[in-house]
């Protein structure tokens, strides 16, 4: 679309800030409440006069969450929720050096009008809920763990008195339970959505993905959107090669970017971890570039990205897991090493 008016929303707890070029006059800034009837309004603002408008708000989380998918579901606007990184040094090529909620909405206006779109997609409620549920299982479970190492700790030391002993011991059943209860209502939330429930028996015919890991990878990758790639899969999980390289004198070693969603690519390590030792294919694959001369957690983050990628497979092409469609196996594979627990 050629014709557009540019829009940036700065999303905070209680307060919206709009800024919109409507042609090429900038409006005046305007505030809403970040509420139900906020977002109605914005709304109505925005579709006030005719044409499209494109917005761009940060990804703040749940703040700006309800505020996205009223956007997304208005006529005549498309909505981009930008990763705030790159926002950040957008900021920082236009030379802005103060910060406030009106120079941010200025900014992601402009960050609209110049940079390239990638509309926003809400994804089904069931997704954004599995979502939440195993995001919140994946804190409870860090602070089980936690909670479990002090608690082993005070076990060695006579000097921690009992009861602060029985108090850790009380704090790690409390969690058990909590993650117990979440993970049930995960479950239940995967029984009302066929799609869901079906994705997650592929996830479970991989070796190395079990029950934990299926349900946290299921829960990140259902809020993409469906006309993505494997390559922007890769690079919202953050696994995307980065390059340093500068004249003949500078040549860093690449690395991963990091940029993109952290809570995929720790759901990956663990099931990666166990695939090297117990799944054939991708068992070659980590020992060939061990055998190259890549360090063994260069091979395992390798071993993470084959792992996405045939994940997107078994996902977009409804089939279950086929090691030789990752890494065809050349020669015998040695036995596998000891045994690691699956997540």
């Amino acid at each position: 679309m050629d014709k557009f008016d540019a829009c940036g929303i700065e999303v905070s707890a209680r307060e919206l800030v709009v800024a919109l070029n409507r042609g090429e006059q900038a409006e005046r800034l305007r505030s809403f409440p970040n509420t139900a009837e906020g977002h109605a309004a914005v709304v109505r603002f925005l579709g006030s006069a005719p044409g499209c408008v494109r917005v761009v708000l940060e990804s703040t989380g749940l703040y700006g969450l309800d505020l996205a998918c009223a956007l997304a579901g208005a006529a005549q606007i498309e909505v981009m929720v930008a990763n705030p990184r790159a926002v950040r040094h957008f900021a920082s090529a236009l030379m802005q050096r103060s910060k406030n909620d009106r120079l941010d909405a200025v900014v992601l206006r402009e960050f609209a009008a110049r940079m390239p779109f990638q509309p926003w997609s809400a994804p089904s409620p069931t997704a954004f809920a599995l979502a939440a549920v195993a995001r919140r299982l994946e804190t409870l479970t860090e602070q089980c763990t936690a909670e479990k190492n002090r608690l082993h700790a005070a076990q060695l030391s006579a000097a921690i008195p009992l009861a602060v002993r029985r108090d850790v011991q009380r704090s790690v059943r409390s969690i058990e339970r909590a993650i117990a209860r979440l993970t049930r209502e995960a479950l239940r939330l995967l029984e009302c959505d066929p799609l869901l429930s079906g994705s997650y028996q592929l996830l479970l015919t991989a070796k190395g993905i079990g029950p934990t890991s299926a349900l946290r990878l299921l829960a990140e990758t259902a809020l993409l959107s469906d006309d993505l790639d494997v390559r922007q899969w890769v690079a919202y999980a953050g696994l995307d090669p980065r390059e340093y390289q500068s004249g003949s004198s500078v040549h860093r070693k690449a690395r991963i970017s990091k940029t993109g969603n952290r809570h995929l690519r720790r759901a990956l390590y663990m099931p990666a971890l166990v695939a090297v030792s117990h799944e054939p294919h991708l068992r070659a694959f980590y020992r060939h570039l061990l055998a190259h001369g890549k360090c063994k957690m260069q091979a395992l983050v390798a071993v993470m990205r084959k792992l996405l990628h045939a994940i997107y497979g078994m996902l977009k092409y409804r089939q279950p897991y086929d090691g030789a469609k990752v890494y065809r196996l050349s020669a015998p594979v040695p036995a596998p090493a000891p045994s690691v627990e699956a997540a």
